[in-house]
C-alpha cells in the first residue's frame, strides 16, 4: 500500500492575502504523515511521471468536472457545548443571553452521556461544512472536555481545545462556575497533560488550550495563575476580548485599562494567543497584540447579534495584526466558515458605505474599510493558520494536507460556475454561493474524514 497519495485537478489557494493561485490540472502529493511533499503543475514531466506512478499504486484521487480542491477551512472560535443552542435567543443582549440560556446549557455537560451525544454531532457537522481545524471552548467539566478531545482525535479533526476556566461568583451562576481559582488551574493542567499524553496524538493533531472564558467571569487570582501556566507550558491561549459595549466597559471599570492591556498584564498574550471578536480594540491595543504576536478571531456573523459594532478588519490587517475567521457557534447562527467569509465581506462594505440613510453619503461613509472575496478566502484558510502558528491553510510543500473538494455541479447546491470563468470569478462564486451541499469530500492530514470513499 502506498505511503503517498496524489490529488489531480484544479487547485485554488491564497498563499498571500492579495494573491490567488489557481493551478488547473495540477498534481499535489501528500505523505502518510499528512504533509504536502510536492505540487506539480500540469504539463510538467514530474506531473506525468508521478501521476502514472501513483495511479499504478491505486493512490491517485482525480477530481471530476466542476470540482475544485481548496485548503480546509479554519474556525478560530467555536463554543462546543453551545451546539444545541444554535440560533436561539439571539435577540437578547450578550449578558442576558449568557445568564438565561448559555450557562444553564453548559452546566448540563456534567452529564458525560449528554456531552458525548452533542460533541459527536458537532464534529460531524463541522467536518461536513469543510471545517478541518477548529479552536474549541469546552466547559468547566474536565471529563466532558476530555470526551471532546477523544472524539476529535477519533474523527481526525485538527482541534485546539480548552477546558473553560471561570470562577468569579459575581458574574458566574452557582450552577456553573469553578469552585476556586486553584481548582480551575489544576484541572486546566490536568487537561493539558491528558491531551499531550493521548495515544495516537503523537503527531499533535489535538492541542490543549488555556481558556479563561473572559475577564468578567474570572478573578484576578485565576487570570494570574493561567498566565503563569501559559508561560510554563507554551500552550495556546484563547479568550474573548472587547466583544461588546458591556464587556469592554466592564473591563475598563474593573481593571482601569482595556481588555487587551489587562490580558497582557496577566501574562496571557503571546504568539499562540487567539482573542475572539476584538471589536473595540484601539490602535494602541493592536500594537500590543502585534508586539506579542497574538491574533484576533473575527466573528462577523455573531458580531451582528452581540457586539454592538463592526470590527475594523481592514485597518487591523493593514497594521499587521494576525486575523482569521470564527463562527462563534452559537453566538453565530451558522457553523459554516463560508457563510462567515461572506459576512466578513458584507459587514466591511456596510462599515465603508455607512448604514444611516438620513446622513449624506459623504458623512456616513468610512472609505478604505472594505475587503473582497480573496481576502475573505485568505482569512478562512492561510490567515487562520498564521493565527494559530500552524502549517495549514495553503498548498505549499511542508504544510499539512487539509483540504476540501468543492463540487460546483452538486444538484442541491447554488453554485453556477462556467468552464470559461476566470479563476477570480470561480473564487468569488464559491465564496458567495457555496454551502454544505457543495462540500463533496474533506481530508485532514491526508486522511479522508467526510464524503464518499
Amino acid at each position: 500500500m502506498s505511503t503517498e497519495t496524489g490529488y489531480l485537478g484544479t487547485l485554488l489557494h491564497a498563499p498571500q492575502r492579495d494573491r490567488l493561485e489557481c493551478l488547473p490540472g495540477a498534481l499535489l502529493v501528500a505523505g502518510a504523515d499528512g504533509a504536502i511533499t510536492a505540487v506539480h503543475p500540469a504539463g510538467s514531466p514530474q506531473a506525468a511521471q508521478e501521476t502514472s506512478r501513483l495511479e499504478a499504486l491505486e493512490a491517485l484521487v482525480r477530481l471530476g468536472p466542476g470540482q475544485y480542491l481548496l485548503p480546509g477551512f479554519v474556525d478560530l472560535h467555536v463554543h462546543a457545548p453551545q451546539w444545541p443552542q444554535l440560533g436561539e435567543a439571539l435577540d437578547l443582549p450578550l449578558e442576558d443571553w449568557l445568564q438565561r440560556y448559555t450557562f444553564p446549557l453548559e452546566a448540563r455537560y456534567a452529564d458525560a452521556q449528554f456531552a458525548r451525544l452533542q460533541y459527536e454531532s458537532l464534529v460531524d457537522g463541522l467536518l461536513a461544512n469543510g471545517t478541518t481545524t477548529v479552536m474549541y471552548f469546552g466547559t468547566i467539566h474536565l471529563a466532558a472536555t476530555r470526551i471532546l478531545a477523544d472524539i476529535c482525535l477519533r474523527r481526525s479533526q485538527r482541534a485546539l481545545i480548552g477546558r473553560v476556566a471561570m470562577d468569579d461568583p459575581d458574574q458566574c451562576p452557582d450552577i456553573y462556575r469553578d469552585v476556586c481559582a486553584e481548582v480551575a488551574e489544576r484541572e486546566t493542567r490536568e487537561f493539558i497533560d491528558y491531551v499531550r499524553g493521548m495515544p495516537g496524538n503523537e503527531g499533535g493533531l489535538i492541542h490543549p488550550v488555556i481558556t479563561p472564558r473572559f475577564i468578567p467571569s474570572c478573578t484576578d487570582d485565576l487570570l494570574v495563575r493561567l498566565g503563569a501556566l501559559a508561560r510554563e507550558t507554551g500552550c495556546h491561549v484563547q479568550t474573548h476580548c472587547s466583544e461588546s459595549d458591556w464587556e469592554h466597559g466592564y473591563v475598563l471599570q474593573r481593571c482601569g485599562c482595556s481588555d487587551a492591556a489587562a490580558l497582557d498584564g496577566f501574562g496571557l498574550l503571546h504568539r499562540r494567543t487567539v482573542l475572539a471578536h476584538g471589536n473595540f480594540i484601539s490602535d494602541e491595543d493592536a500594537a500590543i497584540l502585534r508586539a506579542r504576536g497574538a491574533a484576533v478571531a473575527h466573528c462577523p456573523l455573531s458580531n451582528v447579534y452581540f457586539s454592538d459594532a463592526v470590527f475594523p478588519l481592514r485597518r487591523m490587517l493593514e497594521q499587521g495584526l494576525n486575523v482569521g475567521l470564527g463562527t462563534d457557534v452559537a453566538g453565530g447562527a451558522s457553523p459554516s466558515i463560508l457563510e462567515n467569509a461572506r459576512q466578513a465581506v458584507i459587514v466591511s462594505r456596510m462599515l465603508e458605505n455607512g448604514v444611516d440613510p438620513r446622513q449624506p453619503r459623504a458623512q456616513r461613509r468610512r472609505p478604505g474599510t472594505r475587503i473582497d472575496a480573496l481576502t475573505a478566502f485568505w482569512l478562512a484558510t492561510t490567515g487562520g493558520g498564521v493565527a494559530l502558528d500552524l502549517p495549514i491553510g495553503q498548498f505549499t510543500p511542508g504544510y499539512q494536507f487539509d483540504a476540501v473538494v468543492v463540487d460546483a455541479s452538486a444538484a442541491a447546491g447554488n453554485l453556477r460556475i462556467d468552464a470559461n470563468d476566470a479563476p477570480s470569478t470561480v473564487l468569488q462564486k464559491i465564496i458567495y454561493g457555496a454551502g454544505r451541499a457543495n462540500i463533496h469530500k474533506v481530508w485532514v492530514a491526508n486522511h479522508q474524514v467526510h464524503g464518499p470513499v
